[in-house]
């Protein structure tokens, strides 16, 4: 499956957004735009990520900016893959 794919996956079901993450797009906001985003689900968003992609999240990597949109975190977690 792709990261992008799984990043939706992840969001749709930590966030409960019942298939919304399905239309997001690389310019989708995310960090104030979903209401359901708020900084304990960044936190379980964040748990998913490193479980499924088996990725490390140090606490100093994660600000506004990579949440700013559905595009901003996939390159982030890709990014973290990719290192």
């Amino acid at each position: 499956m792709e990261v992008q794919q799984q990043i939706a996956q992840i969001l749709d079901e930590v966030l409960s957004l019942k298939g919304r993450s399905a239309t997001f797009s690389a310019s989708t906001p995310l960090l104030g735009a979903v209401p359901e985003l708020d900084s304990m689900a960044v936190v379980a968003v964040i748990s998913e990520l490193e479980e499924r992609l088996g990725i490390e999240v140090a606490d100093d990597e994660i600000d506004g900016q990579v949440f700013e949109t559905f595009g901003s975190l996939c390159a982030f977690a890709e990014g973290k893959l990719a290192a």
